[in-house]
């Protein structure tokens, strides 16, 4: 029980229910390859994965530090276009992973050291209007660079040996499974976002932690005790581009393939908060609860309306209701009920729950 207490850094799920959640989540995307089999089902697992670090690293933002960014798709782009680039001038394999992930990051460690030096002394709204215009910008500029980035159509690439599709280091199956590449890139996939994972729980409840949240209640009592505040934004810009950079190069692995659409668009930002707000702001657990939702949500939604249009066959306004081409309006609706019920996440409710529970 230390040793779980150590590896939490003592922020523990204070809920049995967010614990039994947590425990299901884990479980089920460690062995999703044996439990869901099928090419679509392992894409969802890997959405999750890729989400669940990439908000989390924004939560280290919005939610311990009360910074709003909407430039965080931009350093996800970078990563996710760092490793295309390098594997398409350099060719298949580790060298060129290594690479376009060490360039990746160092731009984006540079971006948001200049975005933080020249941006976090102004107010909020200018800041998020501010790192708006820059990744408009950005993505606008991997748009028409084609000759790097590809343009409008992206870059497509082979990933090192080990992490093709064809790669088969077992003959046999393992439980059902046939253990090849796609597989391997998976449980990449998984060891990684939950290595990262866990180290932002470290930095979130370090004292470093401490500051930024005593930052995000009052800026200007932190300043007046002694710390220097922007100093500490700025060092928190620089540790979530870094992962959120780290959760672009995941994407492109998985993907073998990086366009403008799948990781600059504003619509995958506007994801990422829907998924803070949904989980829970300043939890770090509510990227894990909000990011299963949301993309169960995204890709199953679609179904579950077909499903319904069958039922209600006949039947004028459901039928149109519940329209498989509705599902954006449905998934809006959860949103506005998720955000009513729940206004605090779905983390912030299970917990204050369990503290109501032991008065």
């Amino acid at each position: 029980m230390n040793a779980l207490h150590r590896l939490l850094s003592h922020d523990l799920p204070r809920s049995r229910w967010l614990a039994l959640a947590l425990l299901l989540i884990f479980a089920g995307l460690a062995l999703a390859p044996f439990l869901f089999p099928g090419a679509k089902a392992l894409n969802v697992a890997a959405k999750m994965l890729v989400f669940i670090l990439l908000v989390a690293s924004f939560d280290l933002l919005l939610g311990y530090t009360g910074i709003v960014s909407f430039a965080h798709t931009m350093f996800f782009g970078i990563g996710a276009y760092g490793i295309a680039i390098a594997s398409s001038r350099m060719g298949e394999g580790w060298a060129a992973v290594g690479v376009g992930l060490a360039a990746a990051i160092v731009v984006s460690v540079l971006l948001s050291l200049v975005i933080g030096l020249f941006s976090l002394r102004v107010k909020a709204i200018f800041f998020a209007m501010i790192t708006l215009a820059v990744a408009t910008a950005f993505q606008t500029l991997a748009s028409q660079l084609s000759e790097f980035t590809g343009g409008e159509d992206g870059l497509s690439f082979k990933n090192p040996t080990w992490l093709q599709p064809s790669f088969e280091p077992f003959e046999s199956e393992f439980l059902g499974v046939l253990i090849d590449g796609r597989l391997l890139t998976y449980w990449l996939l998984f060891v990684v976002v939950t290595l990262l994972f866990l180290l932002l729980l470290r930095i979130v409840n370090s004292p470093f932690g401490r500051v930024l949240q005593a930052i995000r209640e009052n800026d200007f009592r932190a300043e007046a005790i002694g710390y220097r505040t922007v100093v500490y934004r700025t060092l928190t810009s620089v540790l979530s581009a870094l992962f959120a950079t780290i959760a672009g190069a995941l994407l492109a692995l998985w993907l073998r393939y990086t366009g403008p659409d799948t990781t600059l668009s504003f619509e995958i930002m506007l994801d990422i908060l829907l998924i803070v707000v949904i989980g829970g702001m300043g939890t770090m657990y509510g990227a894990v609860i909000g990011a299963m939702l949301f993309v169960l949500a995204q890709n199953y939604l679609q179904t579950l309306l077909a499903l319904g249009a069958t039922a209600v066959q006949g039947v004028p306004v459901l039928q149109a209701l519940v329209a498989p081409d509705r599902w954006l309006l449905w998934l809006g609706v959860l949103f506005v009920l998720s955000v009513y019920h729940f206004p605090t996440g779905v983390v912030g409710r299970l917990r204050a729950r369990a503290v109501r529970m032991l008065r």
